[in-house]
């Protein structure tokens, strides 16, 4: 009990402290508990003083008024809900016409289709609405029309962007490929076929870079991209519309109808290649820039156009255009133009290609129009030797020092020990179109050699096309100016000896024109099918033409000489000397043949014993012409004064080479014939005639007959036999027995 009271002591004690505690709290709590209760008894005052003051304004009231009241009460609430339902599809269709007028037409769809599907059917009975409805169909139709505007207006600008756009593609491929020319180059030799190489691998890495040129922003590279210079939000705007209005394949149709269009629009310029370089270079920046375009839209997009769309567009551009550069590629003259016109168009084919166009039809037609390029330098190099064999002094190059020598050298293959032991000044055997000619042939190699780069060809192709041209330079154009100036009525002897003197050293630098060639393509001459220059034929035949020409000129020359000889076929007795024409007759062969040191022996030897053969059959028919009617013995003993002195010029040697008596035999038939006649020996003639050791085996019976009747009437005064004028007869009838014998001879010869 004693704990139990404890116990209670000890909750009293908490009780009381915790009484303690919260005493100020239950003082603070009935202060405003009574607080609290006057101002219920404020508010209840308030609400009793509003509901007296409410009866009695109800007094007033009818029950009428307020059943009227509630209804226009409930008619308020009724429309405020009609107008909530209506406000939202008044408020779609107003931004509709805001998107409308500020040309966001894809929104401007979207928001149409809410309304339709969405709002309209909260409302559809109300009379503005079935007019709304009635109008969605107007709306789109309006959307659809815009958005092809659009389009075509995007078309249309697409036209007149596309020379920028392909110019910035070609210009960025150009670049492309010479930075990986640069960098490869470093690592391959400087040899042709080495940097064929380079060019190749450029071609490749180039061609993988291509097509990034669209997606490329001007902040990556100093060429823009595509979506810098056009706006293609058009396009995707009229897609994404027509994906919502109609079908893929019907925009499909759409579009590509009105980009063929502007396609046709394109390829329709050829009138602009007319304008030369600047006009093909926009050409190509047209078509490039046309595909281009679209090759990006082909990427951005889906369904709009496909591969088989686009490569149908490609072939069709392509045929048009081959045709037009066919065209208007034949009215080209100038090589520089056709080599700019390659150019271009290895560019333009390399940039397509990068984005997957077939180009091979171009890289035909380009070997097509190396064969004209090939004709327009024949026509400038035939102008261009021409020049060099007009302006030629036909005079060996004389040198004065040692530099002028190397410098010579240096251009021409040329290597003569006895020449360079020669102190200076000094002379080279050929004139100064020897070593121009050789000039302008690796010229005219170089030429060709530049059209041949970026044609995709092999080393092998590539000489193969270059020795062809040179061999038509070699066989054709070169060939036709050689004998052109070799047919020359002005040109002289000293000229056509010179000609030949470098004729020939042009054939034996056609060696080192072989080797050249091979420096630049390293295809060896050795390799099966390659082909051969022809430039010893051609040098030789040139050569021959002048030979000929030399022979046809001595001979003209001679013709000019004998046509002052003025016999008196008369005369009684022969003069002292020989003729004074055939006295300068020889003078001039013994200067003409001393020009001839230096060429080949068989060509000075041909030229004298030509010259010779000529002279004798000249004075032979000069003797025998038929103006001549009558001679004496004195005047043929003149004539054979003459002969004599052509067998001393023969037997001094003009030419070195001759054997023995050979060149005297040139005069054989007119010494034999003299010989009958002066000697009078007609019984060993007669009876030695047909034998193989005759005397007079050269003297023709029918040549002796004419001959033997011009002296047989002489008249009287100028008788041939008048120291015999006591056996004049018998003479006479010795005559006419000779002339009869002969007569005899004849027959039986012809018989």
């Amino acid at each position: 009990m004693e704990k139990l009271e404890a116990r209670i002591r000890n909750h009293d004690r908490e009780i009381e402290k915790m009484c303690n505690f919260h005493y100020q709290g239950f003082v603070d709590s009935i202060t405003e508990l009574l607080k609290v209760r006057g101002e219920a008894q404020k508010l209840k005052n308030q609400v009793t003083d509003t509901n007296r003051k409410l009866q009695n304004e109800g007094k007033e009231v009818t029950m009428e008024e307020l059943k009227q009241c509630r209804l226009q009460q409930r008619n308020i609430s009724a429309t405020v809900d009609k107008l909530t339902l209506c406000l939202p599809v008044l408020e779609m269709y107003s931004k509709l016409r805001e998107q409308m007028k500020s040309k966001r037409h894809y929104p401007a769809l979207k928001t149409l289709e809410h309304l339709e599907h969405t709002y309209l059917p909260q409302v559809s009975h109300y009379r503005f609405c079935k007019i709304m409805v009635d109008n969605i169909p107007k709306l789109r139709e309006e959307i659809k029309e815009v958005s092809m505007s659009d389009l075509k207006d995007f078309l249309e600008s697409i036209r007149k962007h596309s020379d920028k756009i392909g110019e910035t593609a070609m210009k960025q491929r150009r670049r492309d490929e010479k930075s990986f020319i640069l960098l490869l180059r470093k690592h391959i030799g400087p040899s042709y076929g080495g940097f064929r190489i380079v060019r190749k691998q450029a071609f490749f890495m180039a061609e993988s870079n291509c097509r990034g040129l669209l997606h490329r922003s001007s902040h990556e590279g100093l060429v823009p991209g595509a979506q810098d210079l056009v706006d293609f939000s058009p396009v995707y705007r009229c897609l994404h519309i027509y994906s919502v209005l109609v079908s893929n394949s019907l925009e499909t149709g759409s579009y590509t109808g009105l980009w063929v269009k502007e396609g046709d629009g394109v390829l329709l310029l050829p009138s602009m290649l007319l304008e030369g370089g600047d006009g093909y270079r926009k050409y190509f920046n047209q078509i490039v820039g046309f595909f281009v375009v679209e090759d990006h839209i082909l990427h951005t997009t889906q369904g709009l156009v496909n591969r088989a769309y686009i490569d149908e567009l490609w072939e069709m551009a392509l045929s048009k255009t081959i045709a037009a550069l066919r065209t208007h590629s034949s009215y080209c003259s100038d090589p520089s133009l056709v080599l700019d016109l390659k150019n271009l168009i290895v560019l333009f084919a390399d940039t397509l290609q990068g984005y997957g166009f077939p180009v091979n039809q171009l890289f035909d037609m380009l070997l097509e129009i190396q064969d004209q390029y090939s004709e327009t330098l024949l026509k400038k190099w035939s102008g261009v030797f021409r020049n060099i064999l007009d302006s030629d002094n036909y005079s060996p190059i004389p040198v004065t020092n040692e530099e002028v020598y190397k410098k010579i050298v240096g251009q021409f293959p040329f290597q003569d020990a006895e020449l360079e032991k020669q102190p200076f000044p000094k002379k080279f055997p050929f004139s100064e179109f020897v070593p121009k000619v050789y000039n302008q042939i690796k010229e005219f190699i170089y030429a060709c050699l530049k059209f041949s780069e970026d044609l995709h060809l092999s080393s092998t192709e590539v000489d193969d096309m270059i020795r062809k041209s040179t061999n038509l330079l070699l066989t054709r154009t070169l060939s036709n100016c050689l004998q052109n100036v070799i047919k020359r009525k002005n040109v002289g002897l000293t000229e056509l000896v010179q000609i030949i003197i470098n004729t020939t050293h042009l054939e034996k630098s056609c060696k080192f024109l072989e080797e050249f060639i091979t420096n630049i393509t390293n295809v060896l001459p050795e390799t099966v099918h390659t082909t051969k220059l022809y430039g010893t034929t051609t040098f030789k035949d040139a050569r021959h033409a002048a030979e000929e020409e030399i022979y046809t000129n001595l001979n003209q020359k001679i013709d000019q000489f004998l046509q002052l000889a003025d016999y008196d076929w008369m005369a009684m007795e022969p003069g002292s000397k020989a003729s004074d024409y055939l006295v300068d007759l020889i003078g001039f062969l013994r200067s003409t043949f001393a020009v001839f040191t230096h060429l080949p022996g068989k060509v000075a030897q041909t030229a004298c014993m030509s010259a010779c053969k000529h002279l004798s059959t000249s004075l032979m028919q000069l003797l025998l012409e038929a103006e001549v009617r009558q001679l004496t013995l004195g005047a043929l003993q003149q004539f054979n004064l003459d002969v004599e002195e052509c067998e001393q010029f023969a037997r001094s040697g003009p030419v070195p080479g001759f054997q023995g008596d050979t060149l005297q035999l040139a005069f054989i038939d007119l010494r034999q014939l003299l010989d009958l006649f002066i000697q009078w020996d007609w019984s060993t003639y007669l009876a030695d005639y047909g034998q193989p050791t005759c005397k007079y085996l050269r003297v023709n019976p029918t040549t002796a007959l004419i001959l033997l009747e011009k002296m047989r009437d002489t008249s009287r005064k100028n008788n041939v036999f008048a120291q015999f004028r006591k056996n004049e007869r018998d003479k006479q009838k010795l005559i006419d027995t000779v002339a009869k014998q002969l007569r005899s001879l004849i027959n039986s010869h012809h018989s």
